[in-house]
């Protein structure tokens, strides 16, 4: 399977999912989601995978949150379904029968921060910068933040 959003890899008992959008910080859309559910697919069907580690590409940012380009162009239901969409993924993430690490490398910021929680581990570099600054941008916690 080729992605465009992510890059995925299996070394041993080790999986690796970076978010591959460094010119947009890494920052998340529905695109995005359905890859990684795809790479947790794989890795849900690999019984050698023992643990799975996310980071993002570049040595800007792990993930700055959803992609405000993106959903800007949304209607509210669209919005809603957007929210749902990533509300699964973190769920699914926090359910993984293996102990998930976040491998923060720079802005965790809104949806980044909240993915980080959603992971058993955070592992963070001293440039690291967690966010949750959505009223900022006129949005609420919306992937699971007050959850977590």
């Amino acid at each position: 399977m080729a992605y465009s959003n992510i890059l995925f890899e299996v070394e041993g008992n080790v999986a690796v999912i970076k978010f591959n959008r460094p010119k947009a910080l890494n920052a998340v859309n529905p695109e995005v989601i359905d890859e990684v559910n795809e790479a947790l697919d794989r890795i849900e069907e690999d019984t050698a995978v023992k643990v799975l580690i996310l980071t993002g590409e570049g040595d800007k940012a792990f993930v700055a949150g959803a992609d405000i380009a993106y959903m800007i162009k949304l209607s509210p239901l669209q919005a809603r379904a957007f929210s749902r969409k990533g509300q699964d993924l973190l769920f699914r993430l926090e359910g993984l029968p293996m102990p998930v690490i976040a491998c923060v490398n720079g802005f965790a910021l809104g949806g980044g921060a909240e993915i980080a929680m959603a992971c058993d581990l955070v592992v963070a570099c001293e440039e690291a910068t967690f966010s949750l600054a959505f009223v900022k941008v006129g949005l609420v916690p919306d992937l699971c933040a007050t959850y977590f």
